[in-house]
């Protein structure tokens, strides 16, 4: 495997051809679910994907999987619960059921509520060896002072009252949803981004990155898009690799991490 770079080619003959077993850190990746993208006339074999996946990860790795449902004749596809259960069969650890929830909307619908989250599954190799908790949570109780944490109920129902006190933090650990703004001009940095029909949002990645890895670790998306991991985890001082099918994308790929050089 080189380091720091996007091949040009089917991801699940890339990973057989060019990742050695266990050598990855993290992946994270949003694939093309059902069918509400062309994606430049592909498809992918998920289960070819998710079995790759599973032997390049290292033991303790991370793969953040983001997917959303399609709604076809008034029913949701269940795709992306059908692709959890998947990698729970094959090995994985579901680690967390987080959700991303968007800032807009784009397909607004006359006979349900506005659709505005997709999942992201945080599948583990076993116990994860990395977790950064991004602390951004502002407590409004917050004083400075100690705090009792309060009362307590047993595995009987008893409630009991906690004794101790612990020095309540200015900011707590974020919560498991994530709202993240999208859309043009929001979703990228850059203007190359927004050449792909479903770019990435650059905070989602980085958040994902400064999460489930350290500085120095591998990276990995096998479906780049517009190269928004490879660009974030090249930012934040990590090394990337990934790959992308379509010749159009990777193209965008090269000339958006060309601007980072």
């Amino acid at each position: 495997m080189r380091e720091n770079t996007i091949y040009n080619c089917d991801c699940v003959t890339g990973m057989q051809q060019h990742i050695e077993d266990e050598s990855i850190d993290l992946t994270v990746t949003s694939p093309p679910y059902d069918d509400l993208r062309t994606y430049d006339g592909y498809s992918f074999d998920f289960e070819g994907v998710a079995s790759e996946l599973y032997r390049i990860t290292k033991p303790g790795g991370i793969v953040v999987w983001v997917v959303g449902d399609q709604t076809h004749k008034g029913s949701e596809s269940g795709t992306s619960f059908r692709q959890a259960l998947h990698f729970k069969d094959i090995g994985f650890r579901l680690h967390d059921t987080m959700i991303y929830e968007k800032d807009s909307i784009s397909f607004p619908d006359k006979t349900r509520y506005y659709q505005v989250f997709e999942y992201m599954f945080i599948l583990s190799k076993g116990k994860p060896k990395t977790f950064n908790p991004i602390r951004d949570r502002k407590n409004k109780w917050y004083n400075g002072k100690k705090h009792i944490k309060g009362s307590y109920r047993t595995a009987e129902g008893e409630k009991k009252r906690h004794n101790k006190q612990n020095l309540l933090q200015e900011y707590g650990v974020r919560f498991n949803i994530w709202r993240i703004p999208t859309g043009c001009g929001k979703s990228s940095k850059d203007p190359f981004g927004s050449k792909h029909p479903a770019i990435f949002p650059e905070r989602l990645a980085e958040d994902h990155i400064l999460s489930w890895s350290n500085e120095g670790d591998i990276v990995f998306d096998p479906f780049m898009g517009s190269g928004t991991v490879a660009k974030m985890a090249k930012q934040n001082n990590r090394q990337y690799c990934g790959f992308e099918i379509s010749k159009t994308y990777h193209e965008i790929c090269q000339d958006r991490l060309h601007t980072l050089l």
